[in-house]
């Protein structure tokens, strides 16, 4: 089991927000809760966050828009839907305004980079896995969508959270692939030794060795006995001359 960091971020001004990526190195998940529009389209645009996580019991002052959030999503930043915030509440606007909100994000943004948490202070406010995917069916998000914001997604955060703290600038990332073991480094560099102790070449090794191995030898062709034979009659006859 591996446990996470995570840091929560309200964004009230969007003046004050140039020190969020130093906390990347202290924090696994980087999450910003915008308070206002300004705040939304500053951590949709530019900031260097992980999550942004809304406060979806609140009515917003005007409809979530697809230029916005989809640039947050093509940059890699995941959008939060807590389920919790209106489940245990006993306010009626809050829950209105959650399921309202969870519509337009989940039709403004086509059902991509979605997460779904809990945000629950109790046991009572969590709910199954099967639960929360039947909850998004009814909200307007897809089965398949529905399962892979509660696997898919989540990893994917968790994982490009790392690789822009371990790796170079989110692209090259160095693995430790272990050291070569001892016994192969020792058999490449032995070689033969020869009659003084000195290693010797490959070539000096092979000198001296037979050109067929298994004895037998490769048939003449047709070619090679017609030669032969013009050298034996040739040969034949200055025998003849000189006797």
């Amino acid at each position: 089991m591996r446990f996470l960091r995570r840091c929560n971020i309200f964004l009230t001004d969007a003046a004050t927000n140039h020190r969020i990526p130093q906390l990347q190195q202290h924090y696994d998940i980087i999450a910003a809760r915008p308070t206002d529009e300004r705040t939304l389209q500053q951590a949709c645009m530019s900031l260097d966050v992980d999550l942004i996580s809304l406060d979806l019991t609140q009515k917003f002052e005007r409809h979530f828009k697809f230029p916005m959030l989809g640039s947050a999503v093509s940059r890699g930043v995941k959008i939060e839907l807590s389920y919790g915030q209106g489940l245990l509440s006993n306010d009626s606007t809050a829950k209105r305004n959650l399921i309202s909100n969870a519509t337009q994000l989940i039709r403004v943004t086509r059902g991509r980079g979605l997460v779904f948490s809990s945000e629950a202070r109790s046991v009572l406010g969590i709910r199954a896995p099967s639960d929360v995917i039947n909850l998004a069916t009814v909200w307007g998000l897809g089965h398949e969508r529905g399962k892979d914001s509660l696997t898919k997604e989540p990893r994917a955060a968790v994982e490009f959270s790392r690789l822009k703290r371990t790796s170079f600038r989110g692209v090259v990332d160095v693995v430790y692939g272990g050291q070569k073991p001892v016994g192969t480094a020792n058999k490449a560099t032995q070689g033969q030794k020869g009659p003084d102790g000195q290693n010797k070449r490959k070539a000096d090794s092979l000198e001296g060795t037979p050109v067929s191995v298994s004895g037998e030898e490769k048939p003449i062709s047709k070619r090679q006995q017609k030669r032969n034979m013009k050298a034996a009659a040739q040969k034949a006859a200055e025998q003849q001359d000189q006797e």
